[in-house]
């Protein structure tokens, strides 16, 4: 299947930061890429985040590089092509990482721009990079969904403060009183659906989730993908959490996923 967004999901990606699709992947493509997350999750890597606790995984970092099923996904056409429309060319794989919120124990995720985080961390020159996330479970309004503040990105850059306390992962957060008046202009919405749905949306977004009280897990994948020409300039961070490799992606076929579904079988 091929999936070009519409004039009108353009329209409204640019006027409210983000869009959402449900059901873009299959169930057999979501069941796989959930077994491989948790095989990942399982893994005593550096890659591997856990939450305060010390055991329960928080997000995983770069599983492209070490996993064949997210290898193929990270350069799957039906995620990389949406992105290359918006942003208008080629693109490289900024960051990509998958988000356990897990059940009873999966941890906020505090307000923040992702933008914000990688040009003060990284120096990436403009916002000309954005998120595409692919819903491995059901996101619901019970397990952690996220939250976006549409119209938020039209502020630009906002003021942030490094919290390095209030989870295991560090994060340029934006203050109560912002968040307030933000939500009073643009409203709040928590996109919600089945797994193989994806959300997209600008870098300059404000988002964040709250924590998961439920007995229900929530997985998300994200490729953070960012225009060839505006890559990063500080390579502060570790390459597996802000890649240093700005050669364009080169997509697979439509069917990548599936057929080492086959392959696996």
């Amino acid at each position: 299947m091929s999936l070009k967004l519409t004039n009108e999901q353009l329209r409204q990606f640019d006027d409210e930061g983000y869009l959402f699709l449900p059901d873009v992947f299959e169930p057999a493509e979501t069941d796989l890429l959930l077994h491989e997350a948790h095989e990942i999750f399982a893994c005593d890597r550096k890659e591997v985040v856990r939450e305060r606790d010390g055991r329960t995984a928080r997000t995983a970092f770069a599983a492209q590089h070490y996993n064949e099923a997210y290898r193929r996904l990270a350069r799957h056409p039906r995620l990389v092509r949406p992105v290359q429309q918006i942003l208008g060319g080629e693109v490289y794989m900024h960051q990509f990482k998958i988000n356990a919120k897990a059940a009873f124990d999966g941890d906020v995720w505090q307000w923040h721009q992702d933008y914000g985080v990688w040009s003060r961390d990284d120096q990436m020159p403009e916002c000309r990079a954005m998120n595409i996330a692919l819903f491995l479970e059901d996101v619901t309004e019970f397990n952690g969904a996220l939250m976006f503040i549409p119209r938020s990105h039209k502020a630009g850059v906002l003021e942030a403060g490094h919290d390095v306390e209030t989870t295991s992962y560090p994060l340029w957060t934006i203050d109560n009183a912002t968040i307030a008046r933000l939500v009073e202009e643009g409203g709040l919405v928590a996109p919600k659906g089945p797994a193989g749905s994806l959300v997209m949306f600008n870098g300059n977004l404000v988002h964040g989730s709250p924590s998961n009280m439920s007995p229900f897990d929530r997985t998300i994948v994200y490729l953070s993908l960012c225009r060839v020409e505006n890559h990063i300039r500080r390579f502060k961070r570790p390459e597996w959490v802000a890649h240093r490799d700005f050669t364009p992606i080169e997509c697979l076929d439509d069917a990548c996923l599936s057929s080492f579904v086959r392959e696996a079988a």
